[in-house]
């Protein structure tokens, strides 16, 4: 058998690849296969003695310099780490990344970041920081991964100090968490609307007043006036009738809405199924969690490309603003944008590092060619050349924008309504099941003798409790300040903190 640092054990001990979670697969663990807890060996590299736990594979320095793996107290039962569950297969295994780290980050936070930072001249920032940053980062979590088998916190048993990294991934990963689960049960109330005769927000409502104009006709705005700007009825219906928006939370954020809060549960219903029995459940629901999103992107594509001004649309996207190249901000978003979409430095990725970054980045570039087709159709009918006028950033891209281009599809648009939000609640499933299933993995590190489903259902309620925030009139601005300061801002501190941890004390014990 082999070790980290070149210490080979021969021993009847082996290494078996096994995986504790949908979102940690992967991992190589020791398998007793004598009733001994521990035995001492000799390194081939050095002659320094080396414990052998049975259930850990990181190595460590004790106060005399030995190296050793740091949980000296497998034969204690209260510090036994939960068994982990096989995957069925490598193709279930890679299916399972794929549905984990191709998600919401894609599909609808790249195109609007790439909007609000130039098109174009984001997407060079994006690469470069990608196979820069991106990839190394993306690769030195999945060894960690493999070699500690241990979750986000327990990992860093090699430097106890900077556990903290770990315990701040885990905040990230319950606030991410929680705002994909909002973000799908928006997405589920406009996949049931999607089934109206009528699309419901294609048209004015009559305490709407005159400044609202129907979706489903073409229209320009003339004035430049702020009091004689018109809205469209996918805005308003968005603001009013979904979200119930309030213009300040001066007076308390309010109650949450009743029609949210059930396509809510649902949708936690859903990922808690999902997750019930481990890996024998997510790994197979793998399969299609991450075949059919690409499935409705290919059909969507096609419709995009094939609209009026979607060639204007897609060149927006993909021509580079030199001068935005010189903004930091446009490099801060690019490298914000790599971590929220990768997944990394939130603690639950041990994967492929080649296959999944590159799909990825591909997936990435898909979903930003049509969502600008559409956009650029959507210009295109409203009468104007500014593509950047007619969009509305944040969720309002995915529930405003997409909507209202949807409503003017003179063919079925009621088909195209519902394609695109089941593609974005089946992407939000695997995005939140992988992200669920890391905050299992270090429940059940610390509460080893917990069963399994107890731990899905405490996990599904309590995120369930704290989305029905988000669903109030005032939760909106709650979302927006979690989505930067706990999103995305804290992925690049983490990100620093743990390289310092690996690189630096990490590095400088075994150089020592």
């Amino acid at each position: 058998m082999e070790f980290g640092q070149g210490a080979y054990v021969n021993s009847s001990y082996t290494i078996s690849r096994t995986a504790s979670t949908a979102s940690i697969p992967g991992e190589y663990r020791l398998r007793e296969e004598e009733p001994e807890n521990v035995k001492k060996v000799n390194s081939l590299q050095n002659g320094d003695p080396i414990k052998i736990g049975i259930w850990s594979s990181t190595p460590s320095l004790d106060q005399n310099g030995n190296k050793y793996l740091p949980n000296d107290l497998a034969s204690s039962s209260d510090h036994k780490p939960p068994k982990r569950d096989n995957w069925t297969n490598d193709i279930e295994f890679l299916m399972s990344c794929i549905a984990l780290s191709v998600g919401l980050g894609n599909v609808w936070r790249f195109p609007f970041t790439a909007l609000d930072n130039g098109g174009g001249a984001f997407v060079i920032p994006y690469l470069i920081v990608l196979f820069l940053v991106g990839k190394p980062v993306y690769y030195m979590e999945m060894l960690l991964g493999q070699f500690s088998s241990r979750g986000c916190v327990k990992v860093y048993d090699f430097s106890p100090i900077m556990r903290g990294v770990g315990y701040g991934q885990v905040l990230a990963t319950g606030i991410v968490t929680t705002y994909y689960a909002t973000l799908m049960a928006l997405t589920l109330r406009y996949f049931i609307d999607s089934f109206h005769p009528l699309l419901p927000w294609s048209y004015c409502r009559q305490e709407w007043g005159e400044l609202c104009i129907d979706s489903e006709l073409n229209h320009k705005q003339e004035s430049t006036s702020s009091a004689d700007v018109k809205t469209t009825s996918a805005e308003f219906y968005f603001i009013n009738i979904i979200l119930r928006e309030k213009s300040s939370i001066d007076d308390g954020i309010g109650y949450p809405n009743w029609t949210l809060a059930l396509t809510l549960a649902l949708s936690w219903l859903i990922i808690s199924l999902i997750m019930i029995k481990g890996v024998r459940s997510s790994g197979k629901a793998s399969y299609f969690l991450a075949v059919f999103p690409y499935c409705i992107m290919l059909v969507l594509l096609v419709r995009s490309l094939t609209l009026p001004g979607a060639f204007d649309g897609v060149l927006y996207f993909l021509r580079p603003q030199w001068n935005k190249l010189l903004d930091p901000k446009v490099w801060y978003a690019a490298v914000t944008q790599v971590f929220f979409s990768l997944a990394i430095c939130f603690g639950n990725i041990i994967i492929d590092c080649t296959i999944i970054t590159t799909l990825d980045t591909f997936t990435s570039l898909l979903s930003g060619i049509i969502i600008f087709g559409i956009l650029g159709n959507l210009a295109y009918e409203s009468k104007t050349s500014d593509i950047k006028s007619v969009v509305k950033g944040g969720p309002g891209l995915a529930f405003i924008s997409y909507p209202d281009a949807i409503a003017k599809f003179t063919f079925l648009p009621q088909i195209f309504s519902v394609l695109f939000f089941l593609m974005l609640f089946v992407l939000g499933i695997g995005s939140n099941v992988g992200m669920a299933s890391c905050l299992m993995t270090v429940i059940k590190d610390r509460f080893i003798h917990t069963k399994h489903w107890i731990i899905v259902i405490c996990i599904a309620v309590t995120c369930y409790c704290w989305g029905l925030v988000y669903i109030t009139p005032g939760g909106q601005f709650i979302l927006n300040l979690l989505d930067f300061y706990g999103a995305s801002f804290v992925a690049l501190v983490l990100a620093i903190f743990e390289l310092l941890a690996v690189g630096w004390i990490y590095g400088k014990c075994l150089k020592n």
